[in-house]
């Protein structure tokens, strides 16, 4: 029960490791990426909604993302959203394609992005503590339903506690490289 516990810890800190470096591949230092508009939600008939889930993004050119709507009502909902997401990005209508032109990274950009980098960080941060909680309290549980002692009961905390630790630097560790490689000129 407790390696079953200690495993599925694992597994789902892993997750939030990958994740937190794929969000970190899609802040790309001054180059379009159609990814970069994954997080972004529109308001899709009241409900948020991916964006690219209501329309097609292309890359026009390597500085331009070009995202073309499937209904001609949602080009100004889906501008506005850009425009309102952290990105810092300005989106511009041609007829029924909006284009987004990537902004050359200025000093101030790239440090608008080490937020934004930042900020992820702390979310898979926030994830891998909450992981951390369910488990103990899991670990917690068979301690009240009398299937293990307070001594393995213990260990496993501690066992989980150096999980938490060791994810937590890797996250670190993956904020570090991505700052440095925004900084790079």
């Amino acid at each position: 029960m407790i390696s079953d516990i200690k495993k599925n810890v694992e597994q789902k800190m892993a997750k939030s490791l990958e994740a937190l470096r794929a969000d970190l591949g899609k802040i790309r230092t001054g180059r379009a990426h159609t990814g970069i508009l994954d997080h972004v939600m529109v308001d899709y008939y009241g409900s948020p909604t991916a964006v690219n889930q209501v329309a097609n993004i292309t890359l026009t050119d390597a500085r331009t993302i070009g995202v073309q709507p499937y209904e001609k009502n949602m080009i100004a909902p889906i501008e506005k959203a850009i425009r309102d997401s952290d990105l810092g990005l300005n989106p511009a209508t041609n007829g029924d394609l909006i284009r987004v032109p990537m902004p050359m990274l200025t000093e101030e950009r790239r440090r608008d992005l080490i937020k934004v980098v930042k900020s992820e960080g702390e979310n898979a941060k926030v994830a891998v503590r909450n992981i951390r909680r369910d488990a103990n309290e899991q670990l917690k549980k068979l301690l009240k339903d009398k299937e293990v002692g307070e001594d393995e009961e213990r260990r496993a905390q501690e066992d989980v506690q150096k999980l938490t630790d060791r994810f937590v630097a890797e996250i670190d560790k993956a904020l570090q490289a991505k700052e440095v490689d925004l900084m790079a000129v």
